[in-house]
């Protein structure tokens, strides 16, 4: 589990602000915002999301049978908020064996999602969704109160991976799915919650760390 920030779309090391320079900076990407260190799964690290979150905070709900809530992550710092947030996920795949997904919001630029999703650039890049949507999810929170249908459009390349990304309430939704063939989980159409929304107080199960986070 990784101590110090990285740069959210290399997780290399970042150098801090300091007299020279206001930026947290990486030596590849240039001036980004950092990803901070995950947070373990429970309340606490919720808790700690939540506070800092400029940009939804998504769990589906209710969660595929079996799957546990396995860590959480987010990229800023005090001066700017939480410009993305990272919410993981595992469970049993439909298909084989235990597969894990990770749920992204932030906004354009910030990288993360690319990362994780084995981009060279930081957004999805220019016709990505000039084709037919291959999935939608369902979201809702407090800018989509009765709920809305987001399309979903696969990306990348990698082979141990699925990848869909959208765009919800002026923001990307990433998910990230491990291994590849848990794809399928986006069939079944999701329904996704926003966690900043006011009283909510969901009973979410957790299990242990996932180290999708730290990669």
């Amino acid at each position: 589990m990784r101590a110090e920030p990285t740069c959210p779309r290399c997780a290399g090391p970042v150098s801090a602000p300091g007299l020279w320079s206001s930026d947290w900076r990486c030596g590849v990407h240039g001036a980004v915002l950092p990803r901070q260190p995950p947070k373990r799964p429970g309340p606490d690290g919720l808790a700690a999301v939540l506070r800092d979150a400029r940009v939804p905070v998504w769990t589906p709900w209710p969660l595929p049978p079996a799957w546990l809530v396995t860590g959480f992550c987010g990229v800023g710092d005090e001066r700017s908020g939480a410009r993305a947030t990272a919410v993981a996920l595992s469970g049993p795949g439909l298909l084989s064996g235990p597969a894990d997904l990770v749920l992204i919001a932030e906004e354009p630029g910030i990288g993360l999602g690319g990362h994780y999703a084995g981009l060279d650039g930081g957004d999805p890049g220019p016709g990505f969704d000039g084709s037919p949507p291959d999935t939608k999810i369902d979201v809702s929170g407090p800018a989509a109160t009765c709920g809305h249908s987001v399309p979903m459009w696969a990306v990348g390349t990698r082979a141990d991976r699925a990848v869909y990304v959208g765009e919800a309430m002026g923001d990307w939704l990433w998910a990230v799915l491990w291994p590849a063939e848990a794809g399928v989980l986006m069939l079944d159409r999701l329904n996704l919650l926003d966690l900043r929304e006011p009283g909510m107080d969901l009973d979410l199960p957790y299990g242990a760390y996932s180290p999708r986070l730290d990669e």
